[in-house]
Parts: structure tokens; C-alpha cells; sequence
């Protein structure tokens, strides 16, 4: 578990899952976080492991978001929608520099081939929070997703994550061959109150352990949970990301 302290409080962690470490193999998740000044942008992605290449798209996913956060004046749905269409344009790209091992055997030389043609996917979350300033009397959230990472947030010692609906669904996701899939991205935007004390928190699906948890985690407990030496190691990718303001 690492912390930041600055205009904004940043805590997060990742842990790869136990067969990926053994196997040797990537990591499907991204996550990334910049802080400048009064504003705080973040995305955390979550390839999807039967795609071809998930950790692939996630990354290409994610710093293609975290670019578009940094450069749009104002941010919407439409305008990421075009985005992620955007962007399979360059996942095309990166895809063909992927060549399937000519060495593998053939049935699963034929098994990469198919799902390469078929693309790769990856989950989302993504936004950006603008503080109250003198320049800006009112702060803003900007928050958008698609899959089934979760999405919390407190207002005070209040948990409100209602306000984001049952919208959090596994058929959702971006695909490098398609853009958004399953329905367009959700969006959720709301003015913020000055000295209010949110705390934004989100997650992949591997650290689902922490669903029933409402009161603020300890550094060291979440360590526990990325550990996870009760299960002998994570069954999925876990990250983890928690702002503060």
C-alpha cells in the first residue's frame, strides 16, 4: 500500500494473481493517478482475461484515457464515446505488432489467432475531480465506467454510493476491435461542497472482500487482503485506488 498527501490524499495498491505470478505472466490491470494542483485526475482498468492480450488493451485503454482527462475543458458522455471509438484505431495498431508464437502448438496457435482477431477488452473507471477554488466557486466530480469494478464514495461518514445506481454490469466493457460494448459508457457528475470530506474509492473485482466494508480500511489491512495468503494468493488481478479531499 503506497499513500500521497497533497491537495488531494491518494492511496492505492495492486497485486497480481497468484497463477499469473507463477505462470509468469503479465498483469491484466492499469491503474494511474496525476495530481495538479486543484485537480485530481485517475483511471483504473481491468482486462478481461479470456480477451486476447487484456493487459494489452488495459493499458492502452488507460493512458488513452488519462490523456483525453487532461486535455478536455469539458468533459461528457458523447465526447468519451467518441474517444473509445477513437482509440481502436491505435489498439489496431498495437494489436498487429502482436504476432501469435509461430512456435506454439497449433490448436492453441489457432485458439490466439481467433481471439486476436476477435480483439481484446477491458473494464473501466475513470474521472476527474476539480476542487473549489477562487477561480471555481463550486468543485466538480466527473466519473465514468463500464464494467464491474467497484465504485464508492463517502461524503462525510456517510457512504452515498446509491447515487451511481445499478449500473456496475460484467457485459460491459471497451474492445479494442469495437470501442464501448454492451451499451455506451455511464456517466456521473455532481457539484462539491466545500469542507465536506468525500472519499472516492474504487476497485477491481478481485478485492471483492472489501464489498462489505464501510469504515475506512487500515494501510496494513488492505495489505492483508492483497496478500491474501488465506486463499494461498489472489485468484484474480487486484487493484485498488482511494482519493481523499
Amino acid at each position: 500500500m503506497t499513500r500521497v498527501e497533497e491537495q488531494f490524499i491518494c492511496r492505492y495498491a495492486y497485486g497480481r494473481a497468484a497463477e499469473s505470478v507463477m505462470m509468469s505472466e503479465r498483469g491484466q490491470d492499469f491503474m494511474a493517478f496525476a495530481i495538479d494542483r486543484d485537480v485530481c485526475r485517475f483511471v483504473l482498468c481491468d482486462g478481461v482475461g479470456l480477451s486476447y492480450r487484456g493487459d494489452v488493451a488495459s493499458q492502452l485503454l488507460g493512458r488513452g484515457l488519462m490523456g483525453w482527462l487532461h486535455s478536455q475543458d469539458e468533459l461528457s458522455q458523447p465526447a468519451l464515446e467518441r474517444k473509445l471509438f477513437e482509440l481502436t484505431q491505435e489498439a489496431e495498431r498495437e494489436m498487429r505488432s502482436l504476432s501469435v508464437d509461430a512456435k506454439a502448438p497449433k490448436l492453441l496457435r489457432e485458439v490466439l489467432e481467433e481471439k486476436q482477431r476477435m480483439g481484446s477488452e477491458a473494464m473501466y473507471v475513470c474521472g476527474r475531480i476539480e476542487l473549489p477554488s477562487r477561480f471555481r466557486r463550486k468543485g466538480r466530480l466527473w466519473l465514468a465506467w463500464q464494467g464491474d469494478s467497484r465504485l464508492r464514495l463517502w461524503q462525510g461518514q456517510h457512504e452515498i454510493s446509491p447515487i451511481f445506481g445499478d449500473r456496475f454490469r460484467t457485459a460491459e466493457r471497451w474492445s479494442s476491435k469495437s470501442g464501448p460494448v454492451g451499451g455506451k459508457p455511464h456517466v456521473y457528475q455532481c457539484r462539491l461542497e466545500h469542507d465536506s470530506g468525500y472519499r472516492l474509492q474504487m476497485y477491481s473485482d478481485g478485492l471483492n472482500d472489501l464489498d462489505p466494508m464501510k469504515e475506512p480500511i487500515p494501510d496494513d489491512q488492505v495489505q492483508v487482503l492483497m496478500n491474501a495468503l488465506h486463499t494461498g494468493g489472489l485468484e484474480d488481478d487486484a487493484s485498488f485506488l482511494e482519493i481523499m479531499w
